[in-house]
């Protein structure tokens, strides 16, 4: 490792060499370097066909790393500042789901914000933990979640000394951040560790105007999503520890759930794109902060939209504010944020991130363009113009807060009975209910169906949310626990 710095890229130049070696497979995957499926081949290309190879000694193994996946591994643990880093295929819910797992057995107690993606309370269910929920504090003009505050955390661990961990969404989907430096405090000074989903966050590593990471702030693991504005493929993202985790055990967990059967078009997009960030993080960054001010600062010009940023900070539950974030609240111009979404994408062929009911979130990261931003401003104008109402009735509260009236593995693997939207309320939800993105649950398992939730339900999806995680995919029925 002495030899290797952060201008290598081990696991890439490791398929390169075996590219010139023109080895004859005899091995998976069955499409012998693309030869077994041409039409694939003539779609993703010849290249990508043949780096898409099986784990051999020459290229390491990622359940047993001991060569190039090792180094690689190395390389991104400096470049991020942690003790390690693993490479995850399973994308940054493998890696939420890994830090959980490695915390809490069954019975233990976490503690976590309620608005916390559906991973981690996938992984309550996997891991029999007990959820110690934090209930945000929440903008109701914007009608968004906040941040944990370092009070909320404090009566939380009044409440549930016995935890083992708590778990902190920073930054949130829409740029908001907690103070994670003194929640990290907190959790070690009362024996807990400090779980981050980093998710949105990548590029905290690498830029002065950003929230501080999970890793400066002392968290003992952060889940990293490099695909997201990191610049890697799809589904790759990394998994960073501390110097008090035992790496070694956290193989051993993240071995429990994930593929024996890696992808190097992830494996070497992850060593390619830390290379990158590593080398010019600093420069791509900064550009892209100076684009998404720009944007701020045209589409408040507009009228009506507010796109925010960090003049929202009260040093507390917005401790910080990701301004590299484009969020943009929509309901002054009388249009619901998904409203908003789809008309861009099918008037204005403009796909954004996403849109929920009064906000919509354009993601600026390493591969965006001035012009780009030019013309997102252009049509966010002309839609306000075009089809802006005045006056519309439109529902402003984006969170709810939930009565939890059972753990999630328990309410999941009960015995259910289906019913009516109508028919469900008072009852205890078995399932999750969202919008995805950004994955946050409307409704977990264990948590009991209200008359206010059955109406954002029903509004969410007639305003056209992508919403998720039931059995019935019309999402007209809910399961729900059976009466004893």
């Amino acid at each position: 490792m002495a030899e290797l710095s952060q201008v290598n890229a081990p696991i890439y130049d490791a398929l390169r060499r075996l590219r010139r070696m023109r080895v004859v497979p005899f091995d998976v995957p069955g499409h012998k370097r693309g030869r077994g499926n041409m039409e694939l081949t003539e779609f993703l290309g010849e290249d990508c066909m043949n780096a898409d190879v099986n784990s051999m000694k020459p290229l390491d193994n990622l359940c047993h790393p001991v060569s190039v996946i090792r180094d690689a591994e190395a390389l991104a643990a400096q470049a991020f500042g942690a003790a390690n880093a693993f490479f995850m295929v399973g994308g940054t819910t493998s890696a939420v789901q890994g830090m959980i797992m490695y915390a809490c057995k069954e019975g233990d107690k976490i503690i976590m914000p309620r608005n916390v993606h559906r991973s981690a309370i996938n992984a309550l269910i996997l891991t029999g933990a007990v959820p110690v929920y934090v209930d945000p504090d929440v903008d109701h003009r914007l009608g968004i979640a906040l941040g944990m505050s370092v009070a909320q955390v404090e009566q939380a661990i009044k409440e549930a000394p016995d935890a083992k961990a708590i778990m902190v969404n920073n930054p949130t989907y829409y740029g908001i951040c907690s103070d994670l430096k003194r929640i990290t405090e907190l959790a070690h000074a009362h024996g807990m560790l400090v779980l981050v989903d980093e998710a949105h966050g990548t590029h905290f590593y690498f830029g002065e105007s950003f929230p501080v990471t999970a890793m400066a702030a002392g968290a003992d693991c952060a889940s990293v999503s490099m695909h997201k504005s990191g610049g890697s493929l799809t589904q790759s993202s990394f998994l960073l520890m501390g110097k008090n985790v035992n790496s070694d055990h956290m193989r051993q967990i993240v071995n429990l759930t994930q593929t024996t059967s890696a992808s190097y078009l992830l494996l070497s997009s992850l060593d390619i794109s830390r290379k990158r960030l590593a080398l010019s993080g600093r420069e791509i960054f900064a550009e892209a902060v100076e684009m998404a001010e720009y944007a701020r600062s045209e589409i408040n010009e507009i009228g009506g939209y507010y796109a925010y940023s960090r003049e929202l900070i009260n040093g507390d539950s917005i401790f910080d504010f990701d301004v590299s974030k484009l969020s943009v609240f929509t309901l002054p111009v009388g249009l619901a944020g998904i409203e908003v979404y789809d008309l861009l994408r099918d008037e204005y062929d403009i796909q954004i991130e996403f849109g929920d009911i009064g906000n919509i979130l354009a993601y600026i990261s390493v591969g965006d363009r001035k012009r780009d931003i030019e013309r997102l401003i252009s049509a966010l104008a002309e839609i306000k113009r075009r089809f802006g109402r005045e006056g519309a009735q439109l529902l402003t509260q984006e969170y709810i807060d939930p009565v939890v009236a059972e753990t999630p593995r328990k309410a999941f693997y009960a015995e259910k009975e289906s019913l009516p939207l109508e028919e469900s309320v008072g009852r205890v939800c078995t399932e999750s209910v969202m919008c995805y993105p950004p994955g946050i649950p409307i409704l977990s398992p264990g948590e009991l169906i209200t008359p206010q939730i059955i109406q954002y339900i029903r509004y969410a999806k007639e305003k056209g949310c992508q919403m998720t995680g039931t059995e019935d995919l019309d999402i007209e029925r809910l399961n729900v626990m059976k009466l004893n």
